[in-house]
């Protein structure tokens, strides 16, 4: 499996917004947004007016690093949603919202969707009752996702549920955090995806 595997915070400067790559450390005053508001490398300063396709491309930079896929698997993406009788940008960002690691992230079993993936590779998760081991596993209405029973597994989301505080998941997802289980309540909606994009720009690169 592919994967990103350099300096994370380098991605959230580069894009200029919290992508939430490292959890709850996004969230305090070591985030590197809030330390160095400002690119990486060393010649920031020169870089003139962006064009049309650098907007363009950076919405979509945006999207990949937050959801953590790799050109090759994104371009299925957008084949996929490109192909379907509806809105292509809200198809695609609805269709990155149903990841399986993103849901795990969403019902605060991890603190991140790289941790997410990394639960699922090695065998934790399990959806109605069967392990599942592919991260990008899209999640449909009605499924469960569960914790395997071997106590590592379920001490381990059991951590990482207390460290999310009692945070409640989105309306399309229900949790019972007794039985550590997720329920998918509904498919999710574009209102539903927290990142502050817009798709079209992605759409009109794409379709370059």
């Amino acid at each position: 499996m592919a994967r990103y595997i350099g300096p994370k915070c380098r991605l959230c400067r580069r894009e200029g917004v919290k992508l939430f790559l490292k959890g709850a450390r996004c969230e305090t005053a070591k985030c590197a947004i809030s330390r160095r508001d400002y690119p990486p490398g060393m010649h920031t300063w020169r870089r003139g007016k962006v064009s049309d396709y650098g907007v363009q491309l950076r919405e979509k930079q945006k999207v990949k690093r937050f959801y953590g896929v790799l050109e090759k698997q994104f371009q299925r993406y957008f084949k996929r949603a490109a192909r379907a009788r509806a809105n292509t940008g809200e198809l695609l960002m609805i269709t990155l919202e149903r990841r399986l690691d993103n849901a795990l992230c969403r019902l605060g079993f991890a603190a991140s969707r790289g941790e997410a993936r990394q639960f699922i590779v090695h065998g934790h998760i399990t959806i109605n009752g069967k392990k599942v081991d592919i991260p990008s596993y899209l999640i449909s209405a009605g499924e469960s996702i569960g914790v395997c029973r071997h106590e590592k597994s379920r001490r381990l989301i059991q951590t990482r549920l207390d460290a999310a505080g009692g945070r409640e998941p989105p309306a399309w997802l229900g949790r019972n955090d007794k039985a550590l289980e997720g329920k998918i309540v509904a498919l999710p909606s574009r209102d539903d995806v927290s990142l502050q994009v817009h798709e079209q720009l992605i759409v009109e690169l794409c379709s370059k």
